[in-house]
């Protein structure tokens, strides 16, 4: 088992940021890596020129990669937004304007997963209220993912450094996610398990492995603390990932860590495990 057992892809929104958009696919490629994930890369246009679709679509097909996950558009990522589908107004409207957008670029490259990420509270709004309109954005978007045969993806993200998200638990987005389903019928909601996330948030990461493998269509790892590349924290991530594998988790496994240098992080991955398959 191992590392060497499972099917790895970069996030190159957070990894290789050293380098322009457009040529990040053919960085992770000459790292050896077969796939890649993305963050909705125009935090400022959830409806881009047509232009610049296509030329970043062209820079991952060139490069040789296979894209296995997208974020719809969730605001300003990264920086003080934590998605945009549960804010009542101009960030719904642009969450909505997106979902085709960003489907339609899933499906021309065979991408099968988009991340739908949920939002802050906002001052002055019920939760109920965002609540509500986030299952009404949710559902939206599980139909555009089941349009392109994709699975929507609901990620819990951690507590102390997203404190306005109420999505910051397993237990949590495991209710969305059941919530989504219940509300279209459509069976595609599954669990984004990022286990950097979970561990800040101090739950008992062996357990919502057990519990959730089956609901979990992607996972994202980094290590704790420091959200570096594994063996830079504390977190049992081999372990862990023997663990899911245990359970029946095929996925995708994205690096979505920090490192100033990202050709250089990879040290802890041989080679031969980069390659996708």
């Amino acid at each position: 088992m191992g590392y060497s057992d499972q099917r790895f892809n970069v996030n190159l929104s957070i990894l290789f940021t050293e380098l322009p958009l457009l040529e990040r696919p053919a960085a992770a490629a000459k790292a050896g890596f077969g796939a890649v994930e993305l963050w909705w890369p125009w935090v400022d246009a959830p409806t881009p020129e047509r232009s610049e679709l296509d030329a970043l679509k062209k820079a991952i097909e060139d490069a040789g990669v296979r894209l296995v996950g997208l974020n719809f558009y969730a605001g300003q990522l990264p920086g003080p937004d934590r998605g945009a589908l549960s804010i009542p107004g101009e960030e719904s409207e642009k969450f909505r304007a997106n979902l085709a957008v960003a489907a339609d670029f899933a499906k021309s490259l065979g991408c099968k997963a988009l991340n739908a990420l949920y939002g802050n509270r906002v001052e002055g709004v019920a939760p109920a209220v965002q609540d509500e309109l986030a299952l009404e954005n949710l559902a939206l978007a599980a139909r555009e993912a089941d349009r392109v045969g994709a699975v929507l993806l609901i990620e819990a993200l951690n507590a102390p450094e997203s404190p306005q998200c109420p999505i910051v638990s397993a237990p949590k987005a495991i209710e969305i996610v059941d919530k989504v389903n219940a509300a279209t019928g459509l069976g595609n909601a599954k669990f984004l398990m990022d286990l950097y996330h979970l561990s800040m948030n101090g739950e008992d990461l062996p357990s919502v492995i057990e519990q959730y493998a089956a609901k979990t269509a992607h996972v994202q790892i980094a290590d704790n603390p420091g959200r570096g590349a594994p063996g830079t924290g504390s977190l049992p991530l081999e372990g862990l990932l023997d663990q899911l594998k245990k359970a029946g988790y095929e996925g995708w496994v994205g690096l979505e860590y920090k490192a100033a240098d990202a050709a250089a992080s990879f040290e802890w991955l041989p080679r031969e495990a980069r390659a996708a398959r």
